[in-house]
């Protein structure tokens, strides 16, 4: 069993063989997914995509390029949407440097006030960090997200760092980078972090691993991920999966 815990399925790269992309993964043994929803668009289609699958769950929140765009009304959307049975984590949410479409002050603001939801309503959080780990991880301390934890999307940083995610209850979840020939920075991670703080994801349809990279990602392309994992730490396949399932059980309250 393998559970990639970052998937967009309701990308308009999906739109036409959606359920095909799904059956798929199940066929790989992918047997649980979580959909993240960044917007207004996506939020309602990862909910209707996991209401349609008994092991697939979203996620909701509001992605941190299109900060300018939130208004209260969305974050009480989000909380209203939040309490939806198949909704087990808000995000993703987070720190974008790399795009300039929201400035840095109305993307942190934004950053603390969707924490800060999930803290009143005891949700874990996805993170979306690109260029930015220094501020990400100070607002997380700043805000005391250690009481609700969650996961550090696609880490693709320093070794340096994971201490003060694993301090603060975050998880490390790895996607396609992990396997790329000349990525070293994941694969340090890959072998440093704690097993029972490792997830893998793929975040399909982007950052698909070799041999597909630059197509487009689908989760049954975690397997790939899982295995390279396995290889580095001298695994199998099998423990990896069994490992990291079990801890994105925990992490979303699962059953």
């Amino acid at each position: 069993m393998l559970f990639d815990t970052h998937v967009h399925l309701n990308a308009r790269n999906f739109f036409e063989d959606r359920d095909e992309i799904i059956q798929r993964a199940f066929d790989a043994e992918v047997t649980h997914m979580v959909v993240v929803g960044f917007d207004r668009a996506t939020i309602p289609l990862a909910i209707e995509i996991a209401e349609q699958y008994e092991t697939i769950y979203a996620a909701v929140g509001w992605h941190p390029v299109d900060a300018v765009d939130m208004t209260e009304q969305e974050l009480e959307w989000i909380e209203e949407l939040s309490s939806h049975p198949k909704v087990v984590a808000l995000g993703e949410m987070g720190l974008d440097y790399h795009w300039d479409k929201s400035p840095k002050d109305v993307q942190k603001e934004v950053f603390r006030k969707q924490i800060r939801l999930a803290k009143k309503l005891q949700m874990p959080i996805i993170i979306h960090n690109r260029e930015a780990t220094e501020d990400i991880i100070a607002i997380l301390q700043e805000e005391q997200a250690a009481s609700v934890g969650g996961i550090m999307h696609c880490y693709n940083d320093s070794v340096d760092y994971i201490q003060d995610c694993l301090d603060m209850n975050f998880y490390i979840s790895l996607g396609g980078p992990v396997t790329f020939k000349n990525a070293t920075l994941p694969k340090e991670v890959a072998v440093k972090v704690p097993l029972d703080r490792l997830l893998i994801e793929t975040d399909a349809p982007f950052l698909a691993p070799h041999p597909y990279r630059g197509k487009r990602n689908e989760p049954a392309y975690v397997t790939l991920v899982a295995e390279k994992i396995a290889a580095l730490r001298g695994m199998s396949l099998e423990e990896v999966g069994e490992i990291t399932t079990k801890n994105a059980h925990t992490l979303f309250r699962l059953s």
